[in-house]
């Protein structure tokens, strides 16, 4: 009798939610995850001008940077593993807690150090890869890439609203008011979720007892690791961490670049960058989900990879704002289209218990970059300017897209024999 409970509750979760219910939960969802965005581009407002007001340089700056990219880098898979052992709504809960915690440290940041402190708590900041645990789990596996990508959507509203906003509050009223803000709409985000995620949203299977106690282990190394053993997961992180590293550097390296390449000032930064909004808007609502549907993934990883070489490329050679806003379409595309299709390919390579870790792995990606990327980005720019930058960005992907074209012919091959 205790046996038929015990399994009964080890199969609850997503099996229960209904089809409405389903939809509503990841309706939800995609806006706290656009809330999330946008106060994640209002900070990026105010922290480069907060930064040169307490005497930071370039170096100083990238040292910044690269202390949040190793917080992150570490707090990504346990994040993930925390998400699969208690749950959606505790791990968005933890997450928007600390978002909450960091832009009131920021709000009271006075000094150098302080600057420094207000990163801790980003350890635990990983809504997006949160959200697409969710998505991942309560969408069927066929039409999974297609309801990613409508968070890149909400990745690009929240870059229109947070840009607009953070530049006009930080210009206007200035840093601490701005930071002030993004605590408060953080701390809505955290009621959303208390009100409408649900514990689980995982089809749980059953377990014995010791499987049962591995799995709740949150710092399991082997318990991370071991999805690199499953099927195209290896080869797929790999492409996701080289192909990802010289276009990481130039977003690590962007608000730079806009202050001192471009002379932008606060609200001229915040216009660009809801100006990228707008364009990951068109691309991730308009394109992306219907190239998903047509296409076969491993030939729209190949097209991004290969757009992105361009990029690059005309990254090397271009001038002024205008030409940068001409490129930012290509780029966008590339990114967009590269970051949904390897993410859905890990989540369907791994179980459904599994894809918050496999996530959090993805998530781990972008602080990994950011933790070289300001070095690297750094030295680059310092020694060499801005065109060394999109070379770099040029030579890797496109050696990784004739890697991936060798190794898709070759499995072609293998198919026939």
């Amino acid at each position: 009798m205790s046996r038929r409970r015990e399994t009964s509750g080890e199969t609850s979760g997503a099996a229960e939610i209904s089809h409405p219910a389903r939809t509503r939960i990841i309706s939800v969802v995609y806006v706290i995850a656009a809330l999330d965005i946008t106060w994640m581009f209002l900070q990026f407002s105010v922290t480069p001008y907060l930064a040169r007001k307490l005497g930071f340089d370039t170096l100083w700056f990238g040292y910044l940077q690269t202390m949040m990219g190793l917080i992150q880098l570490l707090g990504g898979p346990l994040f993930g593993r925390f998400a699969d052992v208690f749950g959606a709504r505790a791990a968005l809960s933890l997450s928007c807690a600390a978002s909450v915690v960091y832009f009131l440290l920021l709000a009271i940041a006075d000094h150098p150090v302080m600057l420094f402190i207000h990163k801790l708590p980003t350890v635990f900041m990983h809504v997006l890869p949160a959200s697409q645990m969710v998505v991942a789990d309560l969408s069927e596996p066929e039409k999974r890439a297609g309801a990613l990508s409508k968070l890149g959507l909400c990745f690009g509203i929240g870059m229109i609203g947070g840009s607009t906003l953070g530049g006009h509050l930080t210009t206007h009223y200035g840093e601490a008011f701005a930071a002030c803000c993004g605590a408060a709409g953080s701390a809505f985000s955290l009621l959303l979720v208390l009100s409408f995620i649900p514990e689980t949203t995982k089809v749980q299977v059953p377990r014995s007892n010791t499987e049962e106690n591995m799995s709740k282990s949150i710092f399991s190394v082997g318990q991370i690791t071991r999805l690199m053993r499953f099927k195209d997961v290896t080869p797929t992180f790999v492409v996701k961490v080289v192909a990802g590293l010289p276009s990481g550097i130039f977003q690590v390296m962007f608000s730079i670049i806009t202050m001192e390449f471009f002379k932008l000032k606060p609200e001229g930064s915040g216009y660009l960058m809801a100006y990228f909004g707008i364009v990951q808007m068109v691309i991730q609502g308009g394109v992306i989900g219907r190239l998903t549907a047509r296409y076969s993934e491993s030939s729209l990883l190949l097209l991004s990879i290969g757009i992105s070489s361009l990029v690059g490329l005309a990254q090397a050679y271009m001038q002024n704002v205008f030409q940068f806003c001409v490129i930012v379409i290509p780029m966008m595309f590339s990114l967009s289209l590269f970051n949904v299709i390897t993410d859905s390919i890990l989540t369907k390579s791994v179980p459904s218990s599994d894809t918050g870790t496999m996530l959090g792995l993805c998530a781990s990606v972008q602080p990994l970059l950011r933790t070289v990327g300001p070095t690297a980005g750094g030295f680059l720019y310092m020694n060499y300017g801005i065109s060394s930058i999109g070379l770099l960005q040029f030579l890797v992907n496109a050696v990784v897209f004739v890697y991936l074209l060798q190794r898709g012919l070759q499995k072609k091959k293998e198919r026939r024999e």
